[in-house]
This record gives C-alpha cells, sequence and structure tokens, in this order.
C-alpha cells in the first residue's frame, strides 16, 4: 500500500482483481538496441528503442512495393522499427487480399494502410485511386496530414508528388468541388457526410479507386447516422471486386460475426484476412489504470486535487455528452461547467482547452493544434476525441463521466501510451459514484485489466 499526503486528501492504493491475469501466449527474444533511430515528435529520444534480432525493419518489408522516395521520407522522419500490426499486416496488403486491422489505439494502423496505398497509387494518373474514410474531422485532419507528410518529395527528382484532399464537413465544399473537376486528387480523406454528398451530386465517381480504407469501422458501423451512406459506399458507389478494401479499428465487437457479414454482404472479397494483434491484451501494457468513488457534488473538487497532486505533463478530462432532458431544461453542458471550475481554480502551469460536438470547425481545429504545439495542456472533450486522435504527449486520462460501454473505455484510455517502443507509464483515472462500480468492474473483465482504487480520507 502507497500513501501519499496532499495536503487535504489522504491518497493509498489498494489493489484489486477482478480476474485471474493470463498467462502470456508468446516469449519474445531478447531486444537490441538500433542505432541512430529517431524519435517520431523529433526530440531526441530518452532511451534507445529496440528491435528484434533479425527482424526486417520497415524499409525492409516494404521494399519492392512502396516506391523509393516514400522509403525516404520514413527513414527522415524516424519511422524505422514495424510494429507488431506492421509486421504481420503489411505482407498481407502487398498480396492484395482486403484486410480487416484489428490492433490496439496506438499500434500503427494508420501507417499500415497508407504504405499501401502509396504501393499501388499513380500519382501520374489524374483519378482518385484511394478513398480514406473517417468518422471525425479531427481522424480526418490526422491522417490527412500524415498522408502529406509520405507525399513530400525532392523537387529536384523527376517523379510527380500525389495529391491528397480532405472533405471533412469543413464549409469549405464549393472549393473542394472546383479542385475535384479541374484535376482530381489521388488520394481522399473525407468524412462519410461530405462524402455523400460530393458523390449523389456526381462531382467524381470511385470507378478508379484501387483501394478503399473505413477507419474506425465500428464506430461507424454503430452509427444510426452514418451507417445506411456506408453500406451505400462500400455496395452502390463501388463493388469490393475492383477495389482492395480495408477495415481497421482497435475494437471490433463480435469480430467473427463481422468477418462474416463482410463477406456475406459483400463489403470485402471473400480472401478478407482478419489481423488481430495483442488479441489477449487489448489494452496497452503501459498504462496504470485507478479509480476514486465520491459524490457527484465532490467530483469538480477531487479532479482539482488529482490534478494538483499528479502533476501531469499533458492531460485528457473526458465528459460525457449532456443529455437531451438536460438540454431541454436549459442546463449548462458538463463540459463548460467543467472548463469555468478549472479556469477560476485551477493555479497550475497546464493551459486549460475545450474540445466537443457543437464547437465550429476552426476552434476544434485550434484546440487540437494547441494540444500538439504546446509545452501542456488539458483538454476537457466529449467522446469527439475519443477515436483515433493521436496526441502523443498525453501522459494522463480522467474519466470525469465514466464511459457508457468497454469499448469508449478502450478508445479513451487508447489517448495515451501512444508511443509504443517506450517504457514510461501512463495514468487512467476514473472519477466514479458508488453505484457506478460495477459497471466499470465489467470494464475490468471485458479489457483485462486491474484498476486500484484511491481510498480517500479527509484528514483530522
Amino acid at each position: 500500500m502507497a500513501c501519499s499526503n496532499t495536503g487535504t486528501l489522504l491518497v493509498c492504493t489498494v489493489k484489486t482483481a477482478p480476474y485471474s491475469k493470463p498467462r502470456a501466449f508468446r516469449f519474445l527474444q531478447p531486444r537490441k538496441p538500433c542505432p541512430n533511430l529517431l524519435c517520431l515528435s523529433g526530440k531526441s529520444p530518452n532511451r534507445p528503442l529496440f528491435c528484434l534480432p533479425n527482424s526486417p525493419t520497415l524499409g525492409e518489408l516494404c521494399r519492392n512495393h512502396v516506391p523509393d522516395h516514400v522509403l525516404r521520407r520514413l527513414e527522415e522522419v524516424g519511422y524505422l522499427v514495424p510494429t507488431d500490426v506492421q509486421m504481420e499486416a503489411l505482407p498481407i496488403l502487398f498480396s492484395r487480399n482486403d484486410c480487416i486491422l484489428h490492433a490496439q489505439t496506438g499500434s500503427g494502423k494508420t501507417l499500415t494502410y497508407l504504405l499501401l496505398i502509396y504501393s499501388l497509387i499513380n500519382p501520374k494518373r489524374s483519378a482518385v485511386q484511394a478513398l480514406i474514410v473517417v468518422p471525425t474531422r479531427e481522424l480526418g485532419m490526422q491522417v490527412t496530414k500524415v498522408a502529406r507528410m509520405l507525399a513530400v518529395t525532392d523537387p529536384k527528382l523527376e517523379h510527380k508528388s500525389c495529391t491528397v484532399m480532405a472533405l471533412l464537413d469543413g464549409g469549405m465544399l464549393k472549393r473542394h468541388k472546383s479542385w475535384l473537376k479541374a484535376e482530381p486528387p489521388t488520394i481522399v480523406v473525407a468524412t462519410i457526410g461530405s462524402l455523400n454528398q460530393m458523390l449523389e451530386k456526381r462531382i467524381f465517381n470511385l470507378d478508379s479507386m484501387q483501394v478503399l480504407v473505413v477507419d474506425e469501422v465500428d464506430f461507424l458501423f454503430n452509427s444510426s447516422k452514418q451507417v445506411s451512406s456506408l453500406r451505400m459506399l462500400l455496395t452502390s458507389y463501388s463493388s469490393c471486386n475492383n477495389r482492395q478494401t480495408v477495415f481497421a479499428s482497435a475494437s471490433i465487437p463480435q469480430h467473427r460475426r463481422f468477418v462474416h457479414d463482410c463477406i456475406q454482404q459483400k463489403w470485402t472479397k471473400g480472401d478478407v484476412v482478419h489481423v488481430h494483434v495483442n488479441r489477449i491484451k487489448p489494452m496497452p501494457a503501459c498504462l496504470h489504470h485507478r479509480f476514486v468513488i465520491c459524490g457527484r457534488k465532490e467530483k469538480h473538487q477531487l479532479l482539482l486535487s488529482l490534478l494538483q497532486s499528479d502533476q501531469p505533463e499533458s492531460g485528457i478530462i473526458f465528459v460525457g455528452e449532456q443529455s437531451e432532458k438536460s438540454k431541454k431544461a436549459g442546463n449548462a453542458p458538463s463540459t463548460t461547467l467543467l472548463i469555468d471550475f478549472l479556469r477560476t481554480s485551477y493555479d497550475g502551469s497546464l493551459e486549460i482547452l475545450l474540445l466537443e460536438e457543437n464547437m465550429n470547425f476552426n476552434s476544434r481545429a485550434a484546440s487540437l493544434s494547441d494540444m500538439r504545439q504546446g509545452d501542456g495542456h488539458l483538454l476537457v472533450s466529449t467522446d469527439i476525441a475519443a477515436r483515433g486522435i493521436d496526441l502523443p504527449e498525453t501522459t494522463h486520462i480522467y474519466n470525469f463521466d465514466l464511459p457508457k460501454t468497454a469499448v469508449d473505455y478502450l478508445h479513451r484510455a487508447g489517448r495515451t501510451g501512444r508511443m509504443p517502443f517506450s517504457d514510461k507509464k501512463y495514468t487512467v483515472t476514473n472519477i466514479i459514484v458508488s453505484e457506478e462500480r460495477f459497471a466499470l468492474q465489467r470494464f475490468e473483465n471485458e479489457l483485462m485489466f486491474i484498476c486500484e482504487e484511491l481510498a480517500l480520507e479527509i484528514p483530522c
């Protein structure tokens, strides 16, 4: 038991184990350092990253498939050691099989499917050859940034650089319409809503599409607003026989049933391969989970005490969506109440930022930009930040409101611990009322992690 006196609260750690710990399913050989390995953030690494003896580098995996200028770009930005999902999936993808990428958050799925795309497209051809569908503008902005980063070429070279367009509900569809008609981009990254507008108006077609990627596929299929449009895209606007299809997510509930449906519904070809990495540990092992029980009226003050005690380098505080009943009653959203409280009560060095659905596009983009560029921030957000957003400097996650499902918990927790070769520990803290303890235990059993209790006592 470890205790620390924070001044107002005595914090004691008590371990709870809702399930027997699974045995490891394989053993890795001793690792050796890879020299001159660059950090993806551009900063010097705190320790050397590692690769397995005799295992191929990422460049070696892609050689003879991905153009040399893209491989050089990979090395320039520090993508040298392949992650587990890249090791398993890239040979399958380069063999032209349809694929379902099912792996932990932060495991490298985005780079995996982008390398497939760059192995197939022809930049000299003026047509949309690859389409990446994403559930949110924020994830779309991130994928677009990585795709354009890989497309950067030396102007002295003869080959043409491919173009990447983002159709992300940003109120700029008129400009995109002109661009699509003048010279179609090679790669399009789109939310399903913006994409449908263009396809329904026949601004462009998918006749030349070679690769279709659906990122966070389980989220899109579970969204009542987007599932019908997604089905249209998969079966009416394009045919699985004329493209290579890739579905990606950290969570695919009932995945065996999903693979069956993919084939039966002709969303993919019959040769679709389910690449399921780290199935025993769906949650990154570097995460430390904990919870504290308190009354509803104590949650704001408790969060403040935790922030003062933890001193996070950068964090995300997840708040539940406002209910329709609360909206009709004219109540302020929980995000607004929490932001106002922190801005008046928090005296730490971190900047307080907000990200939620009803913010305009520019405000949402600015919040994420500040998170990536600043020295440290606390982002108060709804689940809009829980899917695919890559903020590698985030050290702490706070669930101010417990998520509704284990899948939501998995994606929230996955916003931290996103450096696969780091030995650093990251923390996920749940602030719950007593009746939510059962729900949290259910998440522990389903996702196979242990959550430690912070027992709080008021000192005499």
